[in-house]
């Protein structure tokens, strides 16, 4: 089955970054096939996406049995919760992007026509924008390797000739026949894949979506810039306030045009926003937690705790920037030297027309924008620096009462 390739306006390919292919290639469920496929291509990727949500309730009811089983024991307990809670919000977020695999489609073909911004036609801007990507990056890199602490286990249970699964896991049956043992370990490879790639996919997929339209609204406020002083510079002063509403106009038109993606944007992302922030707090209490009690032997706990800790950081530093870029939007109007037009135009109509119009312009950007989990979230560092604070007090309260 072919999976989305994302295309510019033109038809050509996207040279995705390493993580987004890494994300298209490993994940099946969450990212979306072509819409050129056969029905029978959906109807059979649907038919995998059940499946797999079959194995992750699976996967769900052998954790949550061990959790059951250890409740009296806090540090046995903690072992088995940081892996159930990620595979809850995994669950939900795919489950969410399943059902909505057509906003999630329509999403990324408008922004890879329209708002990414191509290497070859702003260069510099593009070297930004991957320079503010950097740290997504990194996490990406750091959940790989969280990810391979897990994938040690089949290679131990070979050497060492058991039978460990990679979480703690408590099944209703008996697993030590090999016909069921090797099902259900792969099984548990399966659903660390799954999960990983949908972790650090999706931030970069949205830290991405975020910074290009970030940079969108940046080359308003050049091409404003820009248009201004072209004006003034032809100081032809019948006309000068009629080429500057007519600029004014097109930009605006640009501008409404990226509000509306900006809203759309937050429309599909800010339930999955409010999933992975709503378990944040617990997920790195618990991280936190195993790592403080035994370092040397929950390294992978300690890798997966940094690899989150950087992760929130980013993706609220992502959407701090945007913020405060659309924040000074209403600025940008407001500054562009409108009143000096006026001052130099002989035309009085068109004068009271481009007041009018920076008015507009400046009601239109009246707010920052800011993608939120259901309005009760915000994507920013503030909201991020508040989850690491409620996480802290989570683990000194366990440690107290150790």
């Amino acid at each position: 089955m072919q999976r989305y390739v994302p295309r510019l306006a033109n038809g050509q390919l996207v040279p995705l970054s390493w993580p987004l292919a890494l994300y298209r290639r490993l994940n099946h469920i969450t990212w979306p096939l072509e819409p050129s496929a056969s029905r029978w291509a959906h109807g059979l990727d649907y038919l995998l996406a059940i499946c797999g949500c079959l194995i992750f309730v699976l996967t769900n009811d052998a954790e949550l049995r061990y959790l059951r089983q250890k409740q009296n024991n806090v540090d046995q307990l903690l072992t088995g919760m940081p892996t159930y809670l990620v595979l809850v919000e995994s669950h939900l977020r795919g489950l969410y992007t399943v059902l909505h695999w057509a906003e999630q489609h329509w999403l990324m073909h408008q922004f890879y026509a329209d708002i990414y911004i191509e290497r070859d036609r702003e260069p510099q801007i593009f070297k930004e924008i991957e320079r503010q990507m950097l740290p997504s990056r990194l996490v990406a890199i750091m959940y790989l390797v969280a990810l391979s602490g897990f994938l040690l286990v089949p290679i131990m249970c070979l050497v060492y000739r058991r039978q460990d699964f990679l979480y703690a896991m408590v099944f209703p049956f008996d697993t030590t026949p090999l016909w069921l043992f090797v099902p259900l370990l792969i099984s548990n490879i399966w659903v660390g894949v799954i999960i990983d790639s949908m972790i650090f996919g999706e931030t970069n997929l949205l830290g991405e979506m975020m910074m290009h339209l970030n940079a969108r609204y940046l080359l308003l406020q050049r091409d404003l810039q820009l248009s201004v002083d072209r004006i003034l510079a032809m100081r032809q002063r019948p006309h000068m306030a009629h080429q500057l509403r007519q600029a004014l106009t097109e930009l605006l038109r640009r501008n409404v045009a990226l509000n509306h993606f900006a809203e759309r944007l937050e429309k599909v992302y800010n339930i999955r926003v409010f999933i992975i922030f709503s378990f944040s707090s617990g997920l790195l209490c618990a991280l936190s937690f195993k790592t403080y009690t035994n370092p040397a032997a929950n390294y992978t706990y300690g890798m997966w705790f940094v690899s989150k800790t950087l992760e929130l950081l980013a993706f609220g530093q992502l959407g701090s920037n945007l913020a405060h870029t659309t924040d000074l939007l209403s600025s940008m109007y407001y500054e562009s030297k409108w009143e000096q037009v006026m001052y130099l135009s002989t035309n009085t109509c068109e004068n009271v027309r481009l007041l009018k119009l920076v008015v507009v312009a400046i009601e239109v950007n009246a707010k920052p924008f800011y993608v939120t989990g259901l309005k009760y979230f915000r994507v920013s560092l503030i909201a991020v620096l508040k989850i690491l604070q409620a996480a802290f007090s989570y683990f000194t309260f366990l440690t107290s009462i150790r």
